[in-house]
């Protein structure tokens, strides 16, 4: 029997992962908060458990096709997609936006099958080996960093000489360094950020929206740059780059979701190593690890009974998890992946219809002074401070010449320190 609530829990939770993701700073952990803090009411209304956390499940699932688009069309990332900002950007500056959000909703839309085909084997190979995999975490992380370091060559200059890759190797391993050591400074004093609206602040929105938004959007205001009118430009990507760029962001958005406090840009940093770099083919995998992490989150809370995002923290609030209800849950992802897939494509075309009419230069004024105020509301004081720090570590790739993955030392060389 068609269950008729279900249906419209199922849509409040893609409408509420639409939001989420469309309004940088709006998260789902609030939304998954504040259903917890409502559920004796909703449960005395006779609201069941699972109706309820089909709303955080759908809304999971749909923001990570919509988060892109603020990234790509105003350069204000949320966490987990901040590396979308450089790539998504550099297709929207050539007219090209469209087309960026099509390849990054193919992304998401294409991990959600492998990851499918994935879930028995992963299942399998954590709940037997997982103990003894986590004691080597911090050396695989320090592994993927050295390897980062490793493959930076800087710009090719004509007569800058054969040594010359040494010195942004140098370069790359003292930001890497300098911003590891920001993100030591700022996770170990969290209890300093509060929120003058009383919201549960999140270090990871100074230092991701400092590094990958404020310091992109500086940039663009030191020069005249002009949005173009976006238009229904053509994949061109060949069929073999885009299944090789969906797998390896479906598979390191699957690893991820098993390792506590490695987070999914972590592993787009990974799936990037092991696959070519062009702008279009890291958009297709850096949507596939966010969705794909989004899915075995879920699929973890089941088979280790942790929970790896808030979104299954949340679940695991509200209810257990056997065979049955997962395999329901499975059912409903493809459907929310359907319909966010859908969805995520036209407000790219409406997206691409305003921002050709504005000025870009006033844009960029207003993201910044948006980032800022968000930052301030969030987090505070010493959020703000952090997010100047982080801005300042944020402008040094682009001038030195590097790739600013670099900075992801924020997030990397903690969880190092920690594992280790």
């Amino acid at each position: 029997m068609f269950d008729l609530v279900l249906a419209f829990c199922i849509a409040l939770g893609f409408f509420l992962g639409v939001l989420s993701g469309l309004v940088p700073g709006l998260h789902l952990n609030n939304f998954a908060a504040m259903l917890l803090a409502l559920s004796p009411q909703l449960l005395a209304q006779g609201i069941t458990p699972f109706q309820m956390a089909s709303i955080i499940l759908a809304a999971s699932i749909s923001q990570t096709f919509f988060d892109a688009i603020p990234a790509i069309f105003l350069g204000a990332p949320e966490s987990e997609a901040a590396l979308t900002v450089l790539p998504g950007q550099r297709l929207m500056l050539e007219g090209r936006g469209i087309e960026a959000v099509r390849l990054s909703a193919l992304g998401s839309a294409g991990s959600i099958v492998v990851a499918m085909l994935l879930v028995y084997p992963l299942s399998w190979a954590f709940s037997s080996y997982y103990d003894h995999l986590m004691k080597y975490a911090g050396v695989v992380l320090l592994l993927i960093a050295l390897l980062m370091i490793k493959s930076e060559r800087g710009p090719q200059i004509e007569g800058q000489g054969s040594l010359a890759h040494l010195k942004y190797k140098a370069i790359a391993a003292l930001l890497f360094l300098t911003s590891g050591l920001l993100g030591i400074f700022a996770f170990s004093r969290e209890e300093l950020l509060v929120s003058p609206l009383g919201l549960e602040p999140q270090v990871l929105q100074p230092l991701l929206s400092g590094i990958f938004g404020a310091s992109s959007l500086i940039l663009s205001l030191s020069t005249k740059t002009e949005i173009p009118v976006q238009e229904e430009t053509q994949i061109k990507v060949p069929l073999g780059a885009l299944a090789r760029s969906v797998f390896s962001g479906s598979l390191g958005g699957s690893v991820v979701a098993w390792i506590p406090g490695v987070s999914p840009t972590v592993a787009a940093i990974t799936a990037r190593l092991g696959s070519p770099s062009s702008a279009e083919e890291f958009l297709v995998s850096i949507a596939g690890v966010n969705t794909a992490n989004a899915l075995f989150s879920l699929v973890a809370l089941y088979v280790i009974g942790k929970p790896r995002s808030g979104a299954a923290a949340a679940i695991q609030q509200l209810m257990a998890l056997d065979q049955n209800i997962l395999v329901q849950m499975m059912i409903m992802i493809i459907a929310v992946a359907i319909a966010s897939y859908v969805a995520a494509i036209a407000s790219a075309r409406a997206a691409a219809k305003v921002i050709s009419r504005l000025n870009y230069r006033l844009l960029c004024l207003g993201v910044l002074a948006f980032l800022t105020a968000m930052t301030l509301t969030i987090a505070g004081p010493f959020g703000l401070f952090v997010f100047f720090l982080s801005t300042v570590v944020g402008l040094v790739a682009p001038v030195a010449g590097i790739r600013r993955t670099h900075a992801m030392g924020v997030l990397m060389l903690p969880l190092i320190v920690h594992y280790l």
